[in-house]
Protein backbone atom coordinates (compact mmCIF):
# COMPACT_ATOMS: atom_id res chain seq x y z
CA UNK A 1 0.00 0.00 0.00
CA UNK A 2 2.32 2.16 1.14
CA UNK A 3 4.70 1.79 -2.23
CA UNK A 4 2.15 1.82 -4.39
CA UNK A 5 1.12 5.88 -2.29
CA UNK A 6 4.34 6.91 -2.68
CA UNK A 7 4.92 5.76 -6.40
CA UNK A 8 2.01 7.75 -7.24
CA UNK A 9 3.36 10.61 -5.15
CA UNK A 10 6.91 10.75 -6.56
CA UNK A 11 5.04 10.89 -10.32
CA UNK A 12 3.24 13.98 -8.96
CA UNK A 13 5.81 15.97 -7.67
CA UNK A 14 8.36 15.08 -10.72
CA UNK A 15 4.69 17.20 -12.42
CA UNK A 16 4.72 19.59 -9.81
CA UNK A 17 8.56 20.50 -10.60
CA UNK A 18 8.62 20.30 -14.01
CA UNK A 19 5.22 22.72 -13.81
CA UNK A 20 7.55 25.18 -11.12
CA UNK A 21 11.07 24.99 -12.27
CA UNK A 22 9.73 24.89 -16.38
CA UNK A 23 12.37 22.28 -16.93
CA UNK A 24 11.56 18.62 -17.77
CA UNK A 25 11.59 16.87 -14.52
CA UNK A 26 11.08 13.19 -13.15
CA UNK A 27 10.81 11.57 -9.51
CA UNK A 28 10.92 8.06 -8.65
CA UNK A 29 10.89 6.43 -5.61
CA UNK A 30 13.20 4.12 -4.93
CA UNK A 31 13.22 2.68 -1.45
CA UNK A 32 11.00 2.16 1.73
CA UNK A 33 11.63 0.68 4.47
CA UNK A 34 11.73 1.65 8.28
CA UNK A 35 14.57 2.45 11.39
CA UNK A 36 14.38 4.91 14.11
CA UNK A 37 14.92 8.64 14.16
CA UNK A 38 18.60 8.09 15.26
CA UNK A 39 19.34 5.37 12.74
CA UNK A 40 18.09 7.49 10.06
CA UNK A 41 19.49 11.05 10.89
CA UNK A 42 22.66 9.67 11.52
CA UNK A 43 22.86 8.55 7.82
CA UNK A 44 22.18 11.86 6.09
CA UNK A 45 25.31 14.55 5.26
CA UNK A 46 26.28 16.84 7.91
CA UNK A 47 25.01 19.56 6.04
CA UNK A 48 21.73 19.40 3.95
CA UNK A 49 18.55 21.06 3.82
CA UNK A 50 15.83 19.56 6.21
CA UNK A 51 12.16 20.70 6.13
CA UNK A 52 10.38 19.66 9.56
CA UNK A 53 6.61 19.07 8.80
CA UNK A 54 3.93 19.63 11.51
CA UNK A 55 1.51 16.51 11.81
CA UNK A 56 -1.39 17.86 13.86
CA UNK A 57 -1.97 15.79 17.09
CA UNK A 58 1.78 14.07 16.87
CA UNK A 59 4.96 16.04 18.64
CA UNK A 60 7.29 14.26 16.08
CA UNK A 61 7.69 15.80 12.92
CA UNK A 62 8.29 14.60 9.41
CA UNK A 63 10.93 15.17 7.60
CA UNK A 64 11.68 16.15 4.17
CA UNK A 65 15.83 15.96 3.19
CA UNK A 66 17.26 16.96 0.03
CA UNK A 67 20.80 18.88 -0.71
CA UNK A 68 20.55 22.54 -0.39
CA UNK A 69 22.23 22.81 -3.70
CA UNK A 70 19.94 20.91 -5.91
CA UNK A 71 17.34 23.30 -4.43
CA UNK A 72 19.21 26.55 -5.22
CA UNK A 73 19.40 24.48 -8.66
CA UNK A 74 15.79 24.46 -9.08
CA UNK A 75 15.38 28.00 -7.60
CA UNK A 76 17.79 29.34 -10.55
CA UNK A 77 15.66 27.73 -12.83
CA UNK A 78 12.38 29.62 -11.61
CA UNK A 79 14.70 33.02 -11.50
CA UNK A 80 14.94 32.47 -15.68
CA UNK A 81 18.05 30.66 -16.03
CA UNK A 82 18.24 28.65 -18.81
CA UNK A 83 21.15 26.08 -17.35
CA UNK A 84 22.10 24.57 -14.02
CA UNK A 85 23.46 26.76 -11.96
CA UNK A 86 27.01 24.59 -9.54
CA UNK A 87 26.29 26.02 -6.28
CA UNK A 88 27.68 25.04 -2.73
CA UNK A 89 25.66 23.77 -0.44
CA UNK A 90 24.74 26.95 1.86
CA UNK A 91 22.25 28.28 3.45
CA UNK A 92 19.07 30.05 1.79
CA UNK A 93 18.78 33.25 1.69
CA UNK A 94 14.78 34.56 2.30
CA UNK A 95 13.51 35.16 -1.39
CA UNK A 96 15.25 31.25 -1.82
CA UNK A 97 13.37 30.27 1.64
CA UNK A 98 10.54 31.84 0.43
CA UNK A 99 10.61 29.91 -3.31
CA UNK A 100 12.02 26.98 -1.65
CA UNK A 101 8.53 26.70 0.78
CA UNK A 102 6.60 27.35 -2.27
CA UNK A 103 7.93 23.81 -3.68
CA UNK A 104 7.37 21.93 -0.56
CA UNK A 105 3.83 23.14 0.27
CA UNK A 106 3.13 21.79 -3.36
CA UNK A 107 4.52 18.88 -3.02
CA UNK A 108 2.67 18.26 0.71
CA UNK A 109 -0.59 18.72 -0.86
CA UNK A 110 0.45 15.82 -3.60
CA UNK A 111 1.96 13.64 -0.84
CA UNK A 112 -1.46 14.25 1.38
CA UNK A 113 -3.49 13.07 -1.57
CA UNK A 114 -1.31 10.16 -2.43
CA UNK A 115 -1.43 8.77 1.23
CA UNK A 116 -5.04 9.21 1.35
CA UNK A 117 -6.63 7.42 4.47
CA UNK A 118 -3.46 6.33 5.14
CA UNK A 119 -2.73 9.82 6.61
CA UNK A 120 -5.58 11.06 8.45
CA UNK A 121 -3.78 14.45 10.25
CA UNK A 122 -3.03 17.48 8.15
CA UNK A 123 0.78 17.95 7.15
CA UNK A 124 2.18 21.51 7.18
CA UNK A 125 5.55 22.97 6.56
CA UNK A 126 7.25 24.16 10.16
CA UNK A 127 10.98 24.83 10.11
CA UNK A 128 13.72 24.44 7.91
CA UNK A 129 17.09 22.96 9.16
CA UNK A 130 20.57 22.59 7.56
CA UNK A 131 22.17 20.30 10.36
CA UNK A 132 21.30 17.11 10.07
CA UNK A 133 22.47 16.66 13.79
CA UNK A 134 21.29 19.67 15.46
CA UNK A 135 17.38 18.97 13.58
CA UNK A 136 15.67 17.02 16.27
CA UNK A 137 12.37 15.92 14.59
CA UNK A 138 11.48 13.37 16.64
CA UNK A 139 12.82 11.18 19.59
CA UNK A 140 16.06 9.60 19.10
CA UNK A 141 14.22 5.63 19.17
CA UNK A 142 11.12 6.96 17.50
CA UNK A 143 10.40 4.72 14.32
CA UNK A 144 9.87 6.76 11.01
CA UNK A 145 9.02 5.22 7.91
CA UNK A 146 11.32 6.41 5.63
CA UNK A 147 11.24 6.78 1.77
CA UNK A 148 14.25 7.51 -0.85
CA UNK A 149 13.67 9.13 -3.80
CA UNK A 150 15.74 9.96 -7.22
CA UNK A 151 14.89 13.57 -8.29
CA UNK A 152 15.92 14.40 -11.88
CA UNK A 153 15.78 17.80 -13.09
CA UNK A 154 16.82 18.66 -16.28
CA UNK A 155 20.69 17.16 -16.54
CA UNK A 156 20.89 17.17 -12.62
CA UNK A 157 20.20 14.21 -10.86
CA UNK A 158 19.82 13.78 -6.61
CA UNK A 159 18.59 12.17 -4.21
CA UNK A 160 15.86 13.07 -1.38
CA UNK A 161 14.86 11.51 2.07
CA UNK A 162 11.08 11.72 3.57
CA UNK A 163 11.12 10.30 6.94
CA UNK A 164 6.95 10.05 8.59
CA UNK A 165 6.37 9.52 11.70
CA UNK A 166 5.07 5.31 12.43
CA UNK A 167 2.61 6.13 14.14
CA UNK A 168 0.98 8.41 11.88
CA UNK A 169 0.85 5.78 9.72
CA UNK A 170 0.99 2.03 11.26
CA UNK A 171 -2.69 1.75 12.58
CA UNK A 172 -4.61 2.65 8.80
CA UNK A 173 -1.65 -0.10 7.59
CA UNK A 174 -3.11 -2.05 10.22
CA UNK A 175 -6.84 -1.86 9.18
CA UNK A 176 -8.28 -4.22 6.30
CA UNK A 177 -8.63 -2.86 3.15
CA UNK A 178 -11.68 -3.42 0.34
CA UNK A 179 -10.74 -5.69 -2.72
CA UNK A 180 -11.02 -3.50 -5.71
CA UNK A 181 -12.61 -4.61 -8.16
CA UNK A 182 -11.85 -6.06 -11.51
CA UNK A 183 -14.37 -5.22 -13.70
CA UNK A 184 -12.72 -2.45 -15.54
CA UNK A 185 -9.18 -3.22 -15.11
CA UNK A 186 -8.37 -2.60 -18.69
CA UNK A 187 -9.76 1.02 -18.56
CA UNK A 188 -7.59 1.43 -14.90
CA UNK A 189 -4.27 -0.16 -16.62
CA UNK A 190 -5.30 2.72 -19.97
CA UNK A 191 -5.54 5.69 -17.71
CA UNK A 192 -2.35 5.15 -15.78
CA UNK A 193 -0.11 4.43 -18.86
CA UNK A 194 -1.65 7.91 -20.08
CA UNK A 195 0.48 9.61 -17.51
CA UNK A 196 3.75 7.51 -17.78
CA UNK A 197 6.48 10.20 -19.64
CA UNK A 198 8.31 8.57 -22.63
CA UNK A 199 10.75 10.47 -24.80
CA UNK A 200 9.69 11.04 -28.45
CA UNK A 201 12.66 11.57 -30.81
CA UNK A 202 12.71 12.80 -34.54
CA UNK A 203 15.52 10.90 -36.63
CA UNK A 204 16.76 9.96 -40.15
CA UNK A 205 16.88 6.23 -40.97
CA UNK A 206 19.94 4.47 -39.38
CA UNK A 207 22.69 3.64 -41.54
CA UNK A 208 24.69 0.40 -40.25
CA UNK A 209 28.50 0.46 -40.57
CA UNK A 210 31.07 -1.80 -39.36
CA UNK A 211 33.03 -1.10 -36.05
CA UNK A 212 35.84 -0.77 -38.01
CA UNK A 213 34.60 2.36 -39.75
CA UNK A 214 33.28 3.89 -36.35
CA UNK A 215 37.08 3.56 -35.25
CA UNK A 216 38.19 4.90 -38.00
CA UNK A 217 35.83 8.13 -38.12
CA UNK A 218 37.39 11.23 -38.82
CA UNK A 219 36.43 15.33 -39.37
CA UNK A 220 36.02 15.56 -43.23
CA UNK A 221 34.54 11.94 -43.56
CA UNK A 222 30.89 11.56 -45.35
CA UNK A 223 28.53 8.76 -43.84
CA UNK A 224 25.53 8.03 -46.61
CA UNK A 225 22.15 8.00 -44.71
CA UNK A 226 19.49 5.58 -46.08
CA UNK A 227 16.76 8.43 -45.67
CA UNK A 228 15.61 10.08 -49.10
CA UNK A 229 15.06 13.51 -49.30
CA UNK A 230 11.80 13.72 -49.88
CA UNK A 231 10.77 11.57 -47.28
CA UNK A 232 9.37 13.35 -43.85
CA UNK A 233 11.38 12.62 -40.86
CA UNK A 234 10.61 9.11 -38.64
CA UNK A 235 9.07 10.11 -35.35
CA UNK A 236 9.90 7.50 -32.47
CA UNK A 237 9.49 6.40 -29.59
CA UNK A 238 11.72 3.62 -27.99
CA UNK A 239 12.84 3.20 -31.44
CA UNK A 240 9.34 2.56 -33.06
CA UNK A 241 8.28 4.64 -35.71
CA UNK A 242 5.00 6.23 -34.82
CA UNK A 243 4.52 8.69 -37.60
CA UNK A 244 6.12 10.92 -39.92
CA UNK A 245 6.93 14.64 -39.25
CA UNK A 246 8.83 17.56 -41.05
CA UNK A 247 10.72 19.75 -38.85
CA UNK A 248 8.64 23.55 -38.20
CA UNK A 249 9.56 26.12 -35.36
CA UNK A 250 7.30 27.23 -32.48
CA UNK A 251 8.35 30.68 -31.46
CA UNK A 252 12.09 30.41 -30.69
CA UNK A 253 12.19 27.01 -30.33
CA UNK A 254 12.10 23.93 -33.10
CA UNK A 255 9.23 21.69 -33.29
CA UNK A 256 8.08 18.77 -35.59
CA UNK A 257 4.65 18.62 -37.69
CA UNK A 258 3.65 15.46 -37.98
CA UNK A 259 2.36 14.69 -41.61
CA UNK A 260 0.96 11.31 -41.67
CA UNK A 261 0.57 8.55 -39.27
CA UNK A 262 3.31 5.30 -40.12
CA UNK A 263 1.08 2.30 -41.69
CA UNK A 264 2.96 0.29 -39.36
CA UNK A 265 6.43 0.23 -37.33
CA UNK A 266 9.31 -0.04 -39.88
CA UNK A 267 12.90 -1.94 -39.42
CA UNK A 268 15.52 -0.22 -41.78
CA UNK A 269 16.53 -2.53 -44.56
CA UNK A 270 20.08 -4.08 -44.11
CA UNK A 271 22.94 -2.24 -45.76
CA UNK A 272 26.19 -3.55 -46.70
CA UNK A 273 29.26 -2.52 -43.95
CA UNK A 274 30.54 0.25 -45.71
CA UNK A 275 27.50 2.14 -47.02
Amino acid sequence: MLELALETFARQWGTQLTAKVRVISQVTCEQIFMETYDEYASALPATTAMILCALRGIDARAVIQFPASAALTWVSYMLGSNTAQVVEERKFTQVEQALVRRLFDDALEDLRYSLGSLLETAISIDTIHYNSQFAQAAATSDLMIVASFGIRVGDSSTTATLAIPAEALLPQLGQPSVAATTGNTREKVASQLGWVPVEVALSLSPVLVNPSRVLSLAVGDLLAIPHPQHRPLNLTVDGEILARAAVGANRSRLACVVVSAAAENETPQKRRPNQ
